[in-house]
């Protein structure tokens, strides 16, 4: 009889660990998922990216450092590895800001604002952006979930028997957390 209690508690020790590995996998996998999501609305922004400059070009000759700047970003961030997700990041962010700019030129130049191809292009790119941010918010919820199995009992015992460890939550830069300056 005690042989008996002694293998069901085993068998149900060896269900339990199954069930936390499991459940760890499960989260790290919805993680990678996330920062998929990222990746794939950063590429729709960098394929839009040519397509916008070359409506902008001839409306703008005193913006082409802007333009320049928008497209040197673009190759670098393509050029990022795979797994450099802060540089990416960090990239994103810079053209993110230089769109801004190039949002702007809409009101400098009545004419582009008319025009529909630049229009509807920046309202996809507008449209990726908040796409961009969404992203962002759901990596950084599936982090949590995940650094979060990590921390606690018993799951972060088997986490530890694996090497796993904790990621890094995708952060706003200093420069977008500043409140902006209105004057009249």
């Amino acid at each position: 009889m005690a042989v008996i209690i002694i293998i069901a508690i085993i068998v149900l020790l060896v269900i339990a660990y199954i069930a936390i590995y499991n459940g760890l996998q499960k989260a790290k996998i919805y993680t990678d998922e996330s920062w998929s999501q990222i990746d794939v609305q950063l590429q729709r922004r960098n394929d839009l990216i040519p397509n916008l400059v070359e409506v902008t070009k001839g409306y703008a000759k005193h913006e082409r450092e802007t333009l320049s700047q928008v497209v040197e970003l673009r190759n670098q961030l393509t050029q990022l590895p795979e797994d450099a997700h802060a540089e990416k990041m960090e990239v994103s962010n810079q053209i993110s800001g230089a769109l801004k700019s190039i949002f702007a030129l809409k009101e400098a130049y009545p004419d582009l604002k008319a025009n529909t191809e630049f229009t509807k292009l920046m309202e996809e790119l507008s449209n990726t952006e908040n796409k961009i941010s969404y992203s962002r918010q759901l990596y950084n919820s599936s982090v949590a979930a995940y650094n979060q199995k990590l921390k606690v009992v018993p799951s972060n015992i088997v986490a530890s028997i694996h090497g796993m460890k904790p990621v890094d939550y995708l952060k706003t830069p200093e420069s977008a957390k500043e409140a902006p300056k209105v004057s009249f």
